[in-house]
């Protein structure tokens, strides 16, 4: 039984206020870590023995639960996005390129990118779309159209909460690039809208759609592994260059972030396939994160190496550590280690291992070792695991877009969910559990790597076993 309400009901409305202003730039230290032990005071978050299960007390459910809550079928996704820059604009051309998908809104304060991607939208054969240019708030405008089906929002940090909270008022699925949001009462807040509401609030994590994470996937499931007892991810890729170049990003707003949070910034690439392939959320749960941090030097360095005197950003004084590590604790005592370094030179890597009873795979280089297949303390070869591919990537070989593919196989598996009526790969949940090690981590660096309980998001529906991203392939109809 579809438990969404009608696409036409409408939903209460509250005010939204933009914080990726004025508002967010004053954001500093002490008003992010007065939030987050806010939230520590309604139980978001808690310290203690959590890898004992000691649960902390959770907000009281405002509704039903959105696990295994199926999309409305449609023949045609409608869909809106907000936020048109580098990502924004990339991700528009990918759902143009899949079938029974119109792109129908655009939102941007900036006029002149929200044109170049409306001009693509008619050259790729659909009409033209409604656009959104005027100032910061108009999102709130489009979102009330009553004609949009999918929000996808691609807009600095700051605002993502905010906008995914105005989508779901709205009555409108809302996918949000990573986090989600930046505060646990922020995150507890779209759990919550999102089970009042009846609309799904996904993190659109693009990673969990590699080859090689959906590979690794299907293979842990089948027990290549053995019993699964350790992963790791990270967002390890060196940034500086970008976030001091003023025509990459629209303003300082990623740089920032090192002025404000001593943790983990961006968690999610890296956390969310090892989650996958543990299944939290579908019978085991992050329990608990544990994190340290090195000093906060490259940023400043690369400043003063690079920029002239008089440059804004000598004004700025960094806290973030310049390579976070932080120890996930399991329900089912499994270990998950998390990286995050964007302030230093080296290369690019996610990590992405998986390590059970029977072996385990690395990747940056991609490498695998398991019984019986392998012997003698040497690597195999990856490529020869083929068949392990998921159907996504069978029948998709040569995908377009950036990432190695991995942004359109999210699209076309998302709007596919939507037009056909399926239960989405991931939910709110997930995105609540994929981003909590922003503000926890940051926490756990600030009380001196004491350790901080991750909430559950799902209320104790964890214990159940459910599918998710390791999907069957759906009889096209």
């Amino acid at each position: 039984m579809n438990d969404a309400v009608p696409e036409h009901q409408d939903v209460s409305r509250r005010s939204v206020l933009w914080t990726a202003g004025a508002a967010g730039a004053g954001l500093g230290l002490g008003a992010f870590g007065g939030t987050a032990e806010a939230a520590e005071q309604r139980g978001g978050q808690a310290a203690g023995n959590a890898t004992e299960g000691a649960a902390a007390k959770e907000p009281a459910r405002q509704g039903r639960t959105m696990i295994g809550v199926p999309f409305q079928r449609r023949s045609t996704v409608r869909v809106a996005m907000i936020g048109l820059g580098n990502r924004g604009a990339a991700m528009a051309e990918l759902y143009l390129a899949v079938p029974g998908v119109r792109v129908v809104a655009l939102c941007d304060p900036v006029k002149a990118k929200a044109e170049r991607v409306a001009a693509k939208v008619t050259a790729a054969g659909q009409p033209a779309p409604a656009v959104y240019v005027h100032g910061d708030h108009d999102y709130e405008q489009l979102l009330r159209r009553g004609d949009i089906d999918f929000a996808h929002v691609a807009t600095p940090w700051d605002s993502h909460f905010e906008i995914a909270r105005s989508a779901l008022l709205n009555g409108v699925h809302v996918g949000v690039e990573c986090p989600i949001a930046l505060q646990l009462d922020q995150l507890w807040d779209l759990v919550d809208l999102s089970e009042r509401t009846r609309r799904h609030c996904m993190q659109l994590e693009n990673c969990c759609y590699g080859r090689n994470e959906m590979r690794v996937l299907r293979m842990a499931h089948a027990g290549k592994f053995g019993d699964l007892l350790h992963g790791a991810g990270a967002y390890n890729h060196d940034l500086r260059s970008l976030m001091f170049d003023p025509a990459y990003y629209e303003g300082p707003w990623r740089r920032l972030w090192h002025t404000r949070l001593r943790g983990d910034l961006y968690p999610n690439h890296g956390f969310g396939p090892v989650a996958n392939y543990m299944d939290l959320n579908r019978g085991d749960r992050a329990v608990s994160i544990v994190s340290v941090g090195s000093p906060s030097l490259g940023l400043s360095q690369y400043r003063a190496a690079n920029m002239p005197a008089g440059d804004p950003s000598w004004k700025e004084s960094y806290i973030g550590s310049d390579r976070t590590i932080s120890l996930v604790q399991t329900a089912r005592g499994r270990v998950i280690r998390l990286e995050h370094d964007v302030s230093t030179p080296h290369p690019y890597s996610r990590i992405n291992s998986l390590g059970g009873t029977k072996g385990l795979f690395e990747d940056y280089p991609e490498r695998i070792y398991i019984e019986p297949d392998h012997k003698n303390d040497e690597w195999g070869d990856f490529s020869k695991y083929a068949e392990w591919d998921h159907w996504l990537w069978k029948e998709h070989a040569n995908p377009p877009g950036a990432h190695g593919g991995m942004d359109y196989m999210l699209v076309f598996r998302l709007m596919q969910c939507m037009r056909l009526g399926l239960v989405p790969d991931f939910d709110v949940y997930d995105a609540a559990t994929w981003t909590s090690p922003v503000p926890l981590s940051h926490l756990s660096i600030k009380q001196r790597g004491l350790p901080q309980q991750i909430p559950d998001f799902t209320r104790g529906e964890w214990r159940r076993s459910r599918p998710g991203m390791d999907s069957e392939k759906p009889a096209e109809a």
